[in-house]
């Protein structure tokens, strides 16, 4: 539970209502502790997730906590402690995902806490098991060339089969 002023100041409302705002843009959130990452790191990984149509951002803790309950994203609440730094993403969290992990994995400051995805709380484990599954794009391109192989092969069998009878 957030925390909330009766009189709230209207620099901090205002600060609240563009989180709600960039928060409501966005399906997916990962939510991880960046203390001791160097800016250079931080713009690294900011431009690895920018390539999958992603968004890294700090928000303070408080804010974000109202501005989660009030776009009615639920179980985020115990990831907002600490230094946190929310990875966004409209489509193929997944990939975002994999994208902290494996920089984590150079950058052992980076420590992924949870997540929500499609307004469903993940910890850290189902997380990174969410992380290894193919994304949407992968899986597409998966069945269809399973599909594909079966009708090459019809295909290259009715050709030959009409060749035989030309001749």
């Amino acid at each position: 539970m957030a925390v909330r002023a009766k009189k709230i100041q209207p620099a901090k409302a205002e600060a609240i209502e563009n989180a709600k705002k960039i928060f409501s843009e966005y399906n997916d959130f990962i939510f991880a502790d960046y203390r001791g990452l160097t800016v250079e790191q931080i713009t690294a990984l900011r431009d690895k997730l920018r390539e999958k149509n992603a968004v890294l951002k700090v928000v303070k803790n408080n804010f974000a906590r109202i501005a989660f309950e009030d776009i009615k994203v639920e179980g985020v609440a115990d990831y907002l402690s600490g230094p946190t730094v929310i990875a966004m993403a409209k489509e193929d969290s997944n990939e975002v995902a994999k994208i902290l992990f494996d920089f984590a994995k150079d950058a052992p400051a980076l420590a992924v806490k949870g997540a929500s995805i499609e307004k469903e709380a993940y910890d850290a484990a189902k997380i990174e098991a969410y992380s290894k599954v193919p994304g949407k794009k992968q899986l597409y391109a998966m069945l269809m060339s399973a599909m594909n192989g079966p009708v090459q092969k019809l295909a290259a069998t009715l050709k030959a089969y009409a060749d035989s009878k030309s001749e």
